[in-house]
């Protein structure tokens, strides 16, 4: 067994290597460059369209972006929060200070430029999910990369060896939605849930293992917790998580920044210095890394890009699979929420934990080395825990609670749409029952290959995903210059709402009576 699981291992890290290492990187990166030319720099562009379209809608006085008026589909800002819920995760807090102490100050450059052209991704792959949606057997909105898969890259370019090719990808994606919402999106969120939660409020608790084995009575009563919370949540279905991270992601995110903001205030003589570090060490390897710009392309630009994607999972076509839940007629605009998400997910929550980490002392900023001893993982948990004293260190495993709990019920969703379009709504069941119950695995499970198998599956669904974006970029290239002719140009030209007649009607009937 050991040799066996061993084998496993190193086919793993081969696998993992190239999904995660430069190739799985340069495919990811080098479509969010083909989209952000292919649009024109559309996310600088039309930045006041897409910023009024998405969050300053939100507080406009009867808006239409935040209710939702199909009893069986969500509002647009329901979709944005229930998607922020799976990205805003341990990647945020725990990924973000990991990758700075890994690869220096300019990891963050990194992550940045991954985000930029990240948002351009998920702008298509949103748009690309509403315009390829369909109703399932409970009235309820379906998309996600699968379909656009199996109708866009299948049908539209009207090749027969084509249609074949398609449905495996779309197959291939919706296994490895699945596989990932076991492990990312669940156990090894949940099992660093545990552990912060031990370290912060039961260090000096000891109630010792049950009898015979290994496993935390702690770990345990807090895994149990969360178990009956999740399945009270995610066996309500996605109008219960939404409802839920409309309430809870706004809230935790704003709270986190603010508290980001008043340790960065205290810092702010070092606000040059910071910026100074993330733009010098983004190009010069960083003193503790050694020299060479082989070691400056591995660490530096590799960590950034991987965390950055890894927070905001654009290119990954996982956040699609709960968008297109929205009640949003014009593809477009489910695509701006997109941009608005990435650009919030790391622009602004991962550059406030860089800012901490920075602004702390436990990286110097002339070499860019951590400080002795420096753990990535409790790095951010420590720096508030000097400046708030207790208090920042139970603040940061609250808010590691928040994160990685909304996470898990994000992914809920994602897991069962792609079960869904492989077993239909009777294997839905069965699967929000399996993912509940792993809920308790994850608390009292040691990490190993099970998470680094997870984390292969997760980059995984990029590759089905981006061969389908990239081939239909032609098609988001006409629904936009649609857009744009109708909204902004004002141009007398139809819409372009959907691949299926039928749904087109009934979308450009429901636009003529917003009007």
């Amino acid at each position: 067994m050991e040799k066996f699981l061993e084998a496993v291992a190193d086919i793993n890290g081969t696998v993992n290597n190239a999904v995660w290492g430069l190739p799985g990187l340069i495919l990811l990166i080098g479509t969010g460059i083909l989209l952000t030319c292919g649009t024109k720099f559309f996310q600088i562009s039309h930045i006041g369209h897409w910023w009024k379209e998405t969050i300053v809608s939100v507080f406009k006085k009867n808006s239409k972006s935040t209710k939702s008026g199909d009893k069986k589909a969500i509002s647009q800002f329901q979709a944005l929060c229930a998607a922020l819920a799976a990205t805003i995760g341990t990647g945020n807090i725990a990924g973000v200070s990991a990758a700075i102490v890994t690869g220096g100050p300019g990891a963050v450059f990194w992550m940045w430029v991954a985000a930029f052209f990240g948002m351009m991704t998920n702008f298509s792959e949103n748009l690309l999910g509403i315009y390829y949606r369909r109703k399932n057997k409970d009235g309820e909105w379906s998309g996600g990369p699968m379909y656009y898969l199996k109708d866009g890259l299948g049908k539209h370019y009207s090749k027969r060896w084509l249609s074949p090719i398609a449905n495996v990808l779309a197959v291939l994606f919706s296994c490895f939605a699945i596989l990932a919402s076991f492990g990312i999106g669940n156990m090894a969120q949940i099992n660093k849930i545990v552990l912060n939660m031990d370290a912060a409020f039961f260090s000096g608790v000891t109630l010792g293992n049950i009898p015979g084995t290994d496993i935390s009575i702690i770990h345990l009563i807090i895994g149990i917790a969360l178990l009956i919370l999740a399945a009270l949540i995610i066996i309500g279905g996605l109008k219960r998580i939404a409802r839920f991270a409309e309430v809870v992601v706004p809230i935790m995110a704003v709270t986190y920044v603010i508290g980001s903001l008043i340790i960065f205030a205290s810092n702010i003589t070092q606000v040059g210095a910071i910026f100074a570090a993330i733009f010098k060490f983004a190009f010069t390897p960083a003193a503790f890394l050694g020299g060479g710009i082989g070691v400056l392309i591995k660490k530096t630009m590799t960590q950034g890009f991987k965390r950055g994607v890894f927070s905001n999972e654009a290119g990954l076509g996982s956040s699609v699979l709960v968008h297109s839940s929205s009640d949003v007629k014009e593809p477009v605009k489910q695509g701006l929420w997109g941009i608005f998400e990435v650009f919030f997910d790391t622009f602004i929550v991962c550059t406030m934990t860089a800012i901490v980490v920075l602004s702390t002392g436990y990286i110097d900023l002339s070499t860019g080395a951590p400080a002795a001893g420096v753990n990535g993982d409790t790095l951010v948990s420590q720096a508030f825990g000097n400046f708030f004293g207790a208090p920042g260190t139970w603040f940061v495993a609250i808010a590691m609670l928040f994160f990685a709990f909304t996470t898990v019920l994000g992914w809920s969703q994602y897991g069962t749409k792609a079960v869904e379009y492989l077993f239909g709504m009777k294997g839905v069941k069965v699967y929000k029952f399996i993912f509940v119950a792993m809920i308790l695995s994850g608390a009292v499970m040691e990490g190993g290959l099970a998470w680094d198998l997870s984390d292969t599956f997760n980059g995984l669904m990029m590759i089905p995903n981006l061969i389908g974006v990239l081939a239909l970029l032609p098609l988001v290239l006409k629904i936009l210059r649609n857009y744009v002719d109708r909204k902004i140009k004002k141009k007398a030209v139809a819409p372009m709402l959907s691949f299926d007649p039928q749904i087109q009607t009934e979308m450009e009937a429901a636009l003529e009576q917003e009007v």
